[in-house]
């Protein structure tokens, strides 16, 4: 923590990052009035309701900041962009001619960029849409062309503003945008954990006298060892060893130096847990849209299965696959052995080619592994916990700290990247 202020102590002297800094910080306020702006014709106690049940809507609203809970024009928050962006790497991957024009530089992310735009106001109106219809007792005065109109548009504009905000604050600011609106959001949420944290500690909910003393304690103390553990895991990554053979061109001798490979632990980040979550919270929303009153056993079963073990268990398989799933999209043994012996390098003791390939890729699948493991521990620890002590609605969310963790860390990286540039340049000068 204090190497994070003395990085940020350090870039507001600097001119030019301090105005970069200020420039962030008013769009992020910015943001924060916008979430407290309501939609036209929309009844918030529906919206709160719904934020209440957790899932996927629990996770919309910690995201957006509250938006969600209280019917602003933010209520979508930045997630149709999300959504857009890993449905563009999908189909980069997919599709041949998306997977030419993303290696064609800066021209070609521009126009992915475009496409990855376009697919968030697509996106954004269909989920806008999804919730004007599948919400009608939070419309007041009941449904018509007019409201439909006013409430879509109004929740899709709200999300095209976002994204606005995030694309100017990467260009112009300090750090992603996108991640940096997320983080805010999350943020803004710390008040009212704090103040429901103090609430179960007067009332006597966490036990009484010092029980409840020691119980409090506990909790902070479970909460800093679960951001130290996603520290840790955020930053680690296994080395691979490289070594790259000497070769004569001329009269000049290159190579003969050692690097290595590095495999980050947890390449996947956040997406593995986005993508479980929102297919174990699909079939629970589509019956609180479709049939909220229907007493069949399968349809209470899914209704009530969340915060269950079996719930957890099942999430925490899907948690492990989505990041086997996004890990082998992100990172290709076979391009990187196939890059390393083109450039003349090599594994010490592995043979070049297919060796090194399956080499990388017994690495890699180990590594995934722990990091899988580990995004389910996170994730479903939290339910754990509240299964445990039956307290409710106070404990951290561990997808909200990894977010929190991840933002902060790569903010803080380019910081200290913008400011090793400019002793630099000022040294060269």
């Amino acid at each position: 923590m204090g190497g994070m202020l003395e990085v940020i102590k350090n870039a507001w002297r600097i001119k030019d990052l301090r105005k970069k800094l200020i420039f962030t910080i008013a769009l992020l306020l910015i943001y924060r009035i916008g979430v407290h702006l309501p939609v036209p014709g929309l009844d918030p106690r529906e919206f709160a309701r719904l934020a209440a049940t957790g899932g996927l809507f629990g996770f919309l609203n910690i995201v957006s900041g509250g938006a969600f809970q209280y019917a602003t024009i933010f209520a979508m928050s930045i997630t149709p962009y999300i959504n857009s962006s890993i449905i563009m790497n999908l189909l980069t991957v997919a599709i041949p001619s998306l997977e030419r024009l993303a290696k064609e530089g800066e021209e070609g992310r521009k126009k992915i960029a475009q496409y990855t735009r376009y697919g968030t106001v697509i996106l954004g109106f269909l989920q806008a849409t999804g919730l004007y219809f599948g919400m009608k007792n939070a419309i007041i005065g009941g449904g018509s062309v007019w409201s439909y109109i006013t409430v879509t548009l109004t929740f899709t504009a709200g999300t095209a503003f976002l994204m606005w905000l995030g694309e100017q604050i990467t260009e112009n600011g300090i750090g992603n945008g996108i991640s940096l609106i997320i983080f805010a959001g999350i943020v803004s949420r710390g008040p009212a954990l704090a103040a429901a944290f103090y609430q179960y500690y007067i009332t006597g909910l966490l036990g009484p006298g010092i029980l409840g003393i020691f119980v409090g304690l506990l909790i902070v103390a479970i909460f800093v060892f679960v951001v130290a553990a996603v520290i840790w895991v955020q930053e680690a990554e296994r080395r691979i060893p490289i070594q790259y053979a000497k070769r004569v061109v001329g009269r000049k001798m290159y190579g003969g130096q050692s690097t290595h490979l590095p495999i980050k632990v947890n390449m996947a980040g956040v997406i593995p847990i986005i993508f479980a979550m929102s297919i174990m919270s699909l079939p629970s929303t589509i019956i609180t849209f479709v049939a909220p009153n229907s007493t069949s056993p399968v349809v209470l079963w899914f209704k009530n299965a969340q915060g269950s073990i079996g719930y957890a268990l099942i999430q925490a398989a899907l948690i492990i696959f989505f990041t086997f799933f996004y890990t082998v999209i992100q990172f290709n043994p076979v391009e990187v052995a196939n890059q390393m012996k083109k450039n003349g390098g090599f594994i010490p003791g592995i043979r070049p080619g297919k060796p090194t390939s399956d080499y990388i890729s017994k690495v890699l699948n180990r590594v995934t592994w722990f990091g899988g493991f580990f995004l389910a521990a996170v994730t479903i620890l939290p339910s754990i916990l509240e299964m445990a002590t039956k307290i409710s609605g106070l404990w951290f969310s561990g997808t909200a700290m990894l977010i929190l963790v991840g933002v902060a860390l790569d903010t803080i990286k380019e910081m200290e990247s913008q400011m090793l540039m400019r002793h630099y340049k000022g040294f060269l000068e």
